[in-house]
């Protein structure tokens, strides 16, 4: 893994709790999708919710970013209630949402998206300058910049709704499965530039993700999403080093079970 992943974090354990889910339920239809789940995500840090397809992982980010009102519970953003409030006025207070599957629009240009990215921005030299800092991240998309996007390769168009996301100059990034679909040269190279932006600019991070073993090496702390619940939490240098992960998540399994058959195994945590 790169020396960035390893990066010492700039949160400390008692940093400034900036989003915190309390209870938080929500529902498609009759469907329940998340059940009672409770967070905390400190300023500078990554923080990663990890669990199979289907667990509830994108349901939480699009509860915190208003795309999905909850059934119950609390969203905190800054220590102000955001629940339920417009995605367009979350924007404004700072919270930026990559959604899975990218969503980039297919018939703008490059720059036509970034600019789309700052519409909630007033200041126009500014967005001129954060054009060109996010073309120092993803040198490609400065060369592709006047290419309709829809054009681009499934990496491409993800580095481009990350830079998306950064022109609204977010202080909390929701980056969800950034991975999905890529190849795994181009997945370390989005992960090392997720861990560049949080380190170099201090943009804090809540990360899904399927790839347990990028996404705990990326973040600091990390939840593991089970039936929609929260089932464990810790670091995630401790996390990495649990039985539950590492055979359950990271593919690995203690010698001296050869006999044991994986689906019959039950984890610690249930």
């Amino acid at each position: 893994m790169s020396a960035v992943l390893n990066a010492v974090p700039p949160a400390a354990a008692d940093s400034e709790i900036l989003l915190s889910l309390a209870n938080v339920e929500s529902a498609y239809g009759p469907i329940k999708a998340i059940r009672g789940v409770s967070l905390k995500v400190r300023r500078g840090e990554i923080a990663t919710v990890l669990g199979s397809n289907g667990a509830g992982k994108s349901t939480i980010l699009k509860t915190i970013s208003g795309v999905l009102d909850p059934l119950r519970g609390t969203v905190q953003f800054k220590g102000q209630d955001i629940t339920g409030k417009d995605p367009a006025e979350i924007v404004r207070r700072g919270l930026a949402h990559v959604p899975e599957g990218r969503e980039v629009f297919p018939l703008l240009s490059v720059r036509d998206n970034l600019l789309m990215g700052a519409f909630t921005r007033n200041d126009k030299d500014g967005v001129a300058e954060d054009i060109e800092r996010v073309f120092g991240y993803f040198p490609i998309l400065k060369e592709r910049e006047r290419q309709d996007a829809g054009l681009l390769s499934g990496g491409q168009q993800q580095m481009l709704a990350i830079s998306r996301a950064l022109m609204a100059r977010p202080e909390l990034i929701l980056l969800d499965e950034p991975s999905l679909g890529l190849s795994p040269r181009l997945t370390k190279e989005i992960f090392e530039i997720v861990v560049r932006i949080n380190r170099e600019r201090g943009t804090t991070i809540l990360l899904v993700e399927q790839n347990a073993n990028m996404a705990l090496n990326a973040a600091d702390y990390g939840y593991v999403l089970e039936n929609g619940r929260i089932v464990m939490e810790d670091r995630c240098d401790i996390l990495r080093e649990k039985e539950d992960i590492r055979e359950f998540y990271l593919g690995m399994k203690e010698s001296g079970v050869r006999g044991e058959r994986r689906w019959k195994k039950k984890k610690t945590w249930r």
